[in-house]
């Protein structure tokens, strides 16, 4: 998922971005109300997370309601050291979907992130990606071949989701950088060569028809294709 996070406690937000990158989504941090409000407006999110107070002009519900006053629909979760049921009620109604109480667990920010991003997923979205033998199931977290599983880990599986929706493209180390890693620059590493490599033993293991052609000084194309 790409989510922003909207969150000036630069503790807590240090806390979930790492956890979010980690669980492999992608994120964007604004660090005042403003500043996520323009983010919001300028991009698409699958889920944003709000604080409720925020410095400047605007906080978390003047966020959520300048948003959905403007037809924006994505899932918000609200993140709030107020945890008075009046509160909850006046988050939800100001737009939020969901309402999470400070202190939290990780764990259950990941699982409500997941229901609010599979309530979109359920009502419009594509929830599976397959090219030859290969599937790739979106809600579940979960790719097969030829019938059998193959085990991914979150950056695994985020690179395999690109590849997919790429299929008989082209896809070049700039494009995996910025859309998989977040990399806006070339670190100078071999992050995406070993990536690759332990991505073609899994989904081309056991004597299976190669699927992940590296291009030659351009990139890498996941096809069926002779």
């Amino acid at each position: 998922m790409k989510i922003l996070l909207v969150e000036d406690n630069e503790r807590v937000a240090h806390f979930v971005k790492n956890g979010l990158l980690e669980a492999g989504h992608a994120v964007e941090y604004a660090a005042s109300g403003r500043d996520g409000m323009n983010l919001a407006t300028a991009h698409t999110y699958d889920v944003i997370i709000m604080d409720r107070m925020l410095p400047g002009d605007i906080d978390g519900l003047g966020v959520i309601e300048a948003l959905r006053g403007a037809g924006n629909k994505v899932p918000i979760l609200i993140l709030s050291a107020l945890s008075d049921v009046n509160e909850r009620i006046r988050g939800l109604r100001s737009g939020g979907d969901d309402y999470l109480v400070k202190p939290f667990a990780f764990g259950e920010l990941l699982a409500r992130l997941d229901a609010l991003a599979r309530r979109v997923q359920d009502t419009h979205a594509e929830t599976t990606l397959s090219m030859a033998d290969l599937s790739m199931d979106l809600l579940a977290r979960k790719v097969t071949r030829a019938g059998k599983t193959v085990p991914l880990q979150p950056r695994e599986f985020k690179l395999l989701e690109y590849l997919m929706r790429h299929t008989n493209q082209v896809v070049t180390r700039t494009m995996l950088l910025e859309n998989v890693w977040e990399y806006h620059f070339d670190p100078q590493t071999n992050v995406i060569d070993v990536h690759i490599s332990k991505l073609r033993q899994k989904i081309d293991a056991g004597g299976a028809r190669p699927l992940l052609r590296t291009i030659r000084s351009v990139g890498y194309m996941l096809t069926a294709d002779d």
